[in-house]
């Protein structure tokens, strides 16, 4: 059975144990700490862990991309902080303004799939932690910019809220490095 496709497990007791956990389903409870927010981008939604949106053209639209919005979430009862990848937004709703319904404030309950870091790819700028924007997802990096566990969840689909991020970004699969081989050769 896929990890991401067994049922959720409560966070170990022992936070160091989540890095055998990659892919696997956790359910976690508390708060969002909206003043660290971050962004991981340009991204595609996805839709069933794959993009919907570039199938058959090389490069996206600017409509079709946009942001993950990555928000430290501390645990009740123990107050550790993790980072969950809530969603991703269009370029237009980066500003937490723009989508003020989908800050939640007080205690949630959510499903979310453990992340480690990805690799970042050759070409890809550095991230910019000074001004929460990221290319890509340096657990570590983005744990000590927001003070929090090196801890990081993809709220699943069913996990967001009307008006936020759209949950559910997990990639399940392999992407497709085709184009990148051709580039390299």
């Amino acid at each position: 059975m896929v990890k991401t496709k067994m049922p959720p497990v409560s966070l170990p007791a022992n936070l160091k144990d989540v890095q055998d956990m990659e892919y696997r389903t956790v359910s976690v409870k508390g708060t969002f700490d909206h003043s660290k927010e971050m962004y991981i981008g340009p991204r595609s939604c996805l839709t069933d862990g794959e993009s919907k949106a570039n199938e058959g053209r090389l490069f996206t639209s600017s409509g079709a991309s946009g942001y993950h919005v990555v928000t430290p979430f501390v645990l009740e009862n123990t107050s550790e902080r993790i980072l969950v990848n809530r969603g991703w937004v269009p370029f237009s709703q980066k500003n937490p303004k723009t989508r003020l319904k989908g800050q939640v404030e007080g205690t949630v309950e959510l499903l979310g799939v453990v992340r480690h870091t990805e690799p970042r790819a050759p070409f890809l700028p550095l991230n910019k932690p000074d001004v929460g924007v990221w290319f890509s997802r340096d657990v570590e990096m983005m744990a000590q910019f927001a003070d929090t566990m090196p801890i990081f969840i993809d709220a699943k689909s069913g996990s967001g809220v009307p008006g936020g991020p759209i949950a559910g970004q997990t990639r399940a699969t392999l992407r497709n490095e085709h184009f990148s081989y051709i580039l390299t050769w």
